[in-house]
């Protein structure tokens, strides 16, 4: 039976490259017979956590806005991918802001173990990404029963759509098609 995977596209950018190789992630997975659902937040109304800790307690967030469809899908997946693009070697903000309004699954029984991570950068270096990793690690932390279990990493794209016929296309349709297998790691 296959997995439920929810991948979560924070680029701002319409088919963007990270969109792209979340595109890719998607069909390896599909074609191996797991089900996925691509939420794209350029067309989604999230805002900043408040930190009013009120979710702890009702498992809801008093904010009214896109947030709350998205986690109740986080909650139920199987498994959990982020593609973002990589500004100042780090998340997007756009993503930083959907991690911080998970506050609500934190102490609960959320299906999710594997998270993977598609990152796209205009800087080339293989580092560039690091950030992103550490800052996704953080947030993974804090849910103990997952684990980061693989990452691609794309370097040297800037304008949308570059990243097409790039390699590393075809290391994120390998991953999705391998979920649940080995830890994944691109290389630079």
């Amino acid at each position: 039976m296959g997995k439920n995977i929810v991948v979560i596209s924070a680029s701002p950018r319409k088919n963007g490259n990270s969109e792209t190789l979340a595109d890719a992630f998607i069909r390896g997975a599909e074609e191996a017979g797991n089900t996925a659902e691509k939420i794209c937040l350029y067309d989604k109304n999230i805002g900043f956590c408040r930190g009013c800790l009120s979710c702890q307690k009702t498992r809801r967030c008093t904010i009214q806005d896109d947030a709350d469809a998205i986690i109740e899908k986080m909650k139920q997946a199987d498994v959990l991918v982020f593609a973002t693009p990589v500004y100042y070697y780090e998340m997007c903000g756009q993503m930083k802001t959907m991690l911080d309004r998970t506050n609500p699954l934190y102490g609960t029984d959320y299906l999710f173990r594997d998270i993977y991570l598609l990152a796209a950068a205009a800087e080339d270096d293989g580092h560039a990404a690091d950030g992103a990793v550490q800052g996704l690690s953080g947030w993974i932390a804090c849910y103990p029963k997952s684990r980061l279990a693989g990452v691609v990493f794309c370097g040297g794209v800037n304008a949308a759509g570059e990243i097409k016929g790039n390699k590393k296309l075809g290391e994120a349709y390998e991953m999705g098609k391998n979920v649940m297998g080995k830890m994944f790691r691109s290389k630079p």
